[in-house]
Protein backbone atom coordinates (compact mmCIF):
# COMPACT_ATOMS: atom_id res chain seq x y z
CA UNK A 1 0.00 0.00 0.00
CA UNK A 2 1.45 3.35 -1.07
CA UNK A 3 0.59 6.45 0.94
CA UNK A 4 1.37 10.07 -0.02
CA UNK A 5 1.05 9.13 -3.67
CA UNK A 6 0.62 12.72 -4.82
CA UNK A 7 3.79 13.81 -2.96
CA UNK A 8 5.75 10.99 -4.58
CA UNK A 9 4.41 11.96 -8.01
CA UNK A 10 5.40 15.61 -7.61
CA UNK A 11 8.84 14.54 -6.39
CA UNK A 12 9.24 12.28 -9.43
CA UNK A 13 8.06 15.02 -11.82
CA UNK A 14 10.65 17.46 -10.45
CA UNK A 15 13.32 14.74 -10.41
CA UNK A 16 12.68 13.95 -14.08
CA UNK A 17 13.34 17.59 -15.02
CA UNK A 18 16.55 17.73 -12.97
CA UNK A 19 19.69 17.48 -15.15
CA UNK A 20 22.31 14.81 -14.62
CA UNK A 21 25.08 16.57 -12.74
CA UNK A 22 28.51 15.37 -13.86
CA UNK A 23 32.05 16.26 -12.93
CA UNK A 24 33.74 18.77 -15.21
CA UNK A 25 35.43 17.09 -18.21
CA UNK A 26 34.64 13.60 -16.93
CA UNK A 27 33.41 12.90 -20.47
CA UNK A 28 36.84 13.85 -21.76
CA UNK A 29 39.15 11.85 -19.49
CA UNK A 30 38.66 8.20 -18.53
CA UNK A 31 40.50 8.73 -15.26
CA UNK A 32 37.76 11.09 -14.01
CA UNK A 33 34.61 9.48 -12.66
CA UNK A 34 31.34 11.22 -13.58
CA UNK A 35 30.25 11.71 -9.96
CA UNK A 36 29.82 15.35 -9.03
CA UNK A 37 32.68 17.55 -7.85
CA UNK A 38 32.44 21.31 -7.52
CA UNK A 39 34.39 22.98 -10.34
CA UNK A 40 37.27 25.15 -9.17
CA UNK A 41 39.70 27.06 -11.24
CA UNK A 42 40.24 30.56 -12.59
CA UNK A 43 39.06 30.01 -16.15
CA UNK A 44 36.76 27.04 -15.58
CA UNK A 45 33.86 27.19 -18.06
CA UNK A 46 31.58 25.16 -15.84
CA UNK A 47 32.20 27.44 -12.83
CA UNK A 48 31.56 30.47 -15.00
CA UNK A 49 28.30 28.85 -16.21
CA UNK A 50 29.07 29.33 -19.88
CA UNK A 51 26.28 28.30 -22.24
CA UNK A 52 26.61 24.79 -23.65
CA UNK A 53 28.52 23.46 -20.62
CA UNK A 54 26.83 21.11 -18.08
CA UNK A 55 24.90 22.76 -15.25
CA UNK A 56 26.10 23.38 -11.71
CA UNK A 57 24.39 21.93 -8.67
CA UNK A 58 22.18 24.63 -7.15
CA UNK A 59 19.56 24.77 -4.44
CA UNK A 60 16.84 25.50 -6.99
CA UNK A 61 16.97 21.92 -8.27
CA UNK A 62 15.99 20.52 -4.89
CA UNK A 63 12.80 18.49 -4.49
CA UNK A 64 9.68 19.61 -2.61
CA UNK A 65 10.23 19.94 1.13
CA UNK A 66 7.21 17.81 2.10
CA UNK A 67 8.39 14.93 -0.09
CA UNK A 68 12.01 14.87 1.12
CA UNK A 69 13.04 11.75 3.02
CA UNK A 70 10.03 9.72 1.96
CA UNK A 71 10.52 6.04 1.27
CA UNK A 72 9.25 4.93 -2.18
CA UNK A 73 6.26 3.43 -0.36
CA UNK A 74 5.34 6.94 0.78
CA UNK A 75 6.14 6.38 4.46
CA UNK A 76 8.66 8.40 6.42
CA UNK A 77 11.56 6.20 7.56
CA UNK A 78 12.34 5.97 11.27
CA UNK A 79 15.40 4.07 12.47
CA UNK A 80 14.69 1.73 15.38
CA UNK A 81 17.25 0.05 17.63
CA UNK A 82 15.04 -1.22 20.48
CA UNK A 83 11.44 -1.76 21.51
CA UNK A 84 11.20 1.64 23.23
CA UNK A 85 11.93 3.46 19.95
CA UNK A 86 8.57 2.24 18.60
CA UNK A 87 6.74 4.64 20.94
CA UNK A 88 7.72 7.64 18.77
CA UNK A 89 6.36 6.07 15.56
CA UNK A 90 3.01 7.02 14.02
CA UNK A 91 1.69 3.93 12.16
CA UNK A 92 -0.29 6.07 9.71
CA UNK A 93 2.67 7.98 8.27
CA UNK A 94 5.88 6.34 9.55
CA UNK A 95 7.58 3.05 8.72
CA UNK A 96 10.46 1.62 10.70
CA UNK A 97 13.83 0.38 9.57
CA UNK A 98 15.58 -1.84 12.11
CA UNK A 99 19.23 -0.90 12.61
CA UNK A 100 21.78 -3.26 11.10
CA UNK A 101 23.60 -3.69 14.42
CA UNK A 102 20.49 -5.02 16.15
CA UNK A 103 20.83 -8.72 17.02
CA UNK A 104 18.42 -11.54 16.23
CA UNK A 105 16.69 -11.64 19.63
CA UNK A 106 16.01 -7.88 19.80
CA UNK A 107 15.00 -7.88 16.13
CA UNK A 108 12.37 -10.54 16.81
CA UNK A 109 11.06 -8.56 19.81
CA UNK A 110 10.84 -5.40 17.68
CA UNK A 111 9.07 -7.28 14.87
CA UNK A 112 6.52 -8.74 17.30
CA UNK A 113 5.81 -5.36 18.87
CA UNK A 114 5.58 -3.68 15.45
CA UNK A 115 3.05 -6.23 14.25
CA UNK A 116 0.93 -5.60 17.38
CA UNK A 117 1.05 -1.83 16.73
CA UNK A 118 0.44 -2.41 12.98
CA UNK A 119 3.62 -0.58 11.96
CA UNK A 120 5.17 -1.20 8.55
CA UNK A 121 8.68 -2.66 8.75
CA UNK A 122 10.94 -1.89 5.78
CA UNK A 123 13.51 -4.62 6.52
CA UNK A 124 11.62 -7.39 8.32
CA UNK A 125 13.73 -10.35 7.20
CA UNK A 126 16.36 -11.40 9.68
CA UNK A 127 19.75 -11.99 8.13
CA UNK A 128 20.45 -14.91 10.43
CA UNK A 129 17.20 -16.57 9.33
CA UNK A 130 18.28 -16.25 5.69
CA UNK A 131 21.66 -17.76 6.50
CA UNK A 132 20.04 -20.57 8.50
CA UNK A 133 17.69 -21.38 5.60
CA UNK A 134 20.61 -21.42 3.16
CA UNK A 135 22.62 -23.66 5.49
CA UNK A 136 19.67 -26.04 5.86
CA UNK A 137 19.26 -26.25 2.08
CA UNK A 138 22.96 -27.00 1.70
CA UNK A 139 22.79 -29.66 4.43
CA UNK A 140 19.78 -31.29 2.78
CA UNK A 141 21.58 -31.35 -0.58
CA UNK A 142 24.64 -32.89 1.07
CA UNK A 143 22.50 -35.53 2.81
CA UNK A 144 20.86 -36.42 -0.49
CA UNK A 145 24.26 -36.70 -2.17
CA UNK A 146 25.55 -38.92 0.66
CA UNK A 147 22.48 -41.14 0.44
CA UNK A 148 22.97 -41.48 -3.33
CA UNK A 149 26.64 -42.36 -2.82
CA UNK A 150 25.71 -44.98 -0.22
CA UNK A 151 23.10 -46.46 -2.57
CA UNK A 152 25.62 -46.57 -5.41
CA UNK A 153 28.18 -48.25 -3.13
CA UNK A 154 25.60 -50.83 -2.01
CA UNK A 155 24.65 -51.51 -5.62
CA UNK A 156 28.32 -51.92 -6.51
CA UNK A 157 28.74 -54.34 -3.59
CA UNK A 158 25.71 -56.33 -4.75
CA UNK A 159 27.10 -56.48 -8.29
CA UNK A 160 30.52 -57.56 -6.97
CA UNK A 161 28.89 -60.17 -4.74
CA UNK A 162 26.90 -61.54 -7.68
CA UNK A 163 30.05 -61.60 -9.81
CA UNK A 164 31.92 -63.42 -7.03
CA UNK A 165 29.04 -65.88 -6.69
CA UNK A 166 29.03 -66.63 -10.42
CA UNK A 167 32.82 -67.07 -10.40
CA UNK A 168 32.52 -69.35 -7.36
CA UNK A 169 29.76 -71.36 -9.06
CA UNK A 170 31.88 -71.66 -12.19
CA UNK A 171 34.84 -72.86 -10.08
CA UNK A 172 32.59 -75.34 -8.25
CA UNK A 173 31.25 -76.75 -11.52
CA UNK A 174 34.79 -77.09 -12.87
CA UNK A 175 35.90 -78.92 -9.74
CA UNK A 176 32.83 -81.18 -9.93
CA UNK A 177 33.59 -81.92 -13.56
CA UNK A 178 37.24 -82.74 -12.73
CA UNK A 179 36.30 -84.96 -9.81
CA UNK A 180 33.75 -86.82 -11.97
CA UNK A 181 36.33 -87.29 -14.72
CA UNK A 182 38.83 -88.67 -12.18
CA UNK A 183 36.26 -91.10 -10.84
CA UNK A 184 35.43 -92.18 -14.34
CA UNK A 185 39.09 -92.90 -14.99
Amino acid sequence: MVINKDLLQTRKKISDKRPKFVRQESWRYDRLAPNWRKPRGKDNKMRLQVSGVPRLVKIGYRGPRVARGLHPSGYTEVMVFNKNDLSRVDPNKDAIRIGRTVGRRKREIILAEASKMKIKVLNPQTRSAEKIEEAEKIEEAEKIEEAEKIEEAEEAEVVEQEADDTVQEADDTEQDAKSKSKKAN
